[in-house]
């Protein structure tokens, strides 16, 4: 008999997370570091699929059992970092009894409203990243976390006074830079298989403007790219940029432009009609979009080859 669906259940602050986890009231109401050797896995089937309304920075070792994002499901192993922002839904199947360590920073939004980091961190992609994505840490990278994560708890742990918040902050945004680096580096140590990637993805984009599809469907977007090649649009676009400079959507442009000019520089079609072949609504977009791209008009271009 199949298990009962349950709704993902949302968690709304901090203090009712630690009472589902059977642990001690936080110390701040807005912020906590958790030690998962202190929590067990959720026990009630309701709990499973969860909706956290608050950032989670979490830090798991010896993590056995899968994790699903999604539709999908994600083995671990030691030694990595998801991130979550408020709202994501998380469906956690874990072995039973299974202890864990590491650490888990939890975030309220209320307390980053209002400061520079409030919104900064919706530039930190990785947050959006899927399971998948997590980031693997070498022990060195492990070490500079673990000092960060007790640093954070230790400060909103002692005595309150006025640079308190500003202090944590700070420490959080060091957190935050410190996985910027750290994924830059995993980019870089997992070349083969980005290149593959990069790879796949001119294959598609090659597919697309040449089967008609750019007609039938306009020019696609980031996430119809990423989800063609199983990742996230944030992960896409960032592991593109480390590796060409270039976003997925500037990736996207280029291909539109190179085929635009094929088509300027191959056939007699009016600018009009090569705009139309290419999926845009309006000649006056496609036109705006290739000045910017090459600074020539599309009528400019064709003449320089005549």
């Amino acid at each position: 008999m199949s298990k009962e669906h349950h709704a993902p259940y949302a968690i709304n602050s901090i203090a009712e997370l630690h009472r589902l986890l059977k642990i001690t009231k936080p110390a701040h109401p807005l912020i906590s570091v958790i030690d998962f050797s202190v929590i067990t896995c959720y026990t009630d089937e309701s709990l499973r699929s969860v909706c956290y309304n608050f950032y989670c920075i979490a830090l798991k070792k010896n993590f056995e059992g899968k994790m699903k994002y999604g539709q999908n499901y994600y083995d671990f192993d030691e030694g990595v970092m998801t991130f979550f922002s408020p709202g994501q839904v998380v469906t956690t199947d874990i072995v039973a009894g299974l202890q864990l360590s590491g650490w888990w920073l939890v975030v309220h939004p209320d307390f980053i409203q209002g400061h520079t980091l409030g919104t900064k961190i919706k530039s930190y992609g990785y947050f959006s990243y899927a399971v998948s994505e997590a980031l693997h840490l070498s022990e060195k990278e492990e070490a500079m976390i673990d000092t960060t994560m007790r640093n954070i708890r230790l400060e909103y742990e002692s005595a309150t006074d006025h640079y308190s918040q500003d202090v944590i902050l700070s420490h959080i945004e060091l957190l935050l830079n410190y996985c910027n680096r750290f994924y830059n580096r995993q980019f870089i140590t997992r070349k083969q298989a980005n290149n593959d990637l990069l790879t796949n993805l001119e294959e598609l984009l090659t597919d697309y403007f040449n089967s008609g599809k750019v007609q039938q469907q306009g020019l696609p977007t980031v996430r119809y790219i990423a989800e063609m090649l199983h990742v996230s649009p944030n992960y896409l676009s960032d592991m593109l940029r480390s590796l060409t400079g270039l976003n997925a959507q500037q990736h996207i442009h280029h291909k539109l432009i190179e085929k635009a000019k094929d088509i300027l520089t191959t056939t007699s079609l009016s600018v009009s009609e090569i705009a139309y072949q290419l999926g845009f609504e309006y000649p006056q977009s496609f036109n705006k979009l290739f000045k910017s791209k090459t600074q020539l008009s599309p009528l400019e271009f064709r003449a320089s080859f005549n």
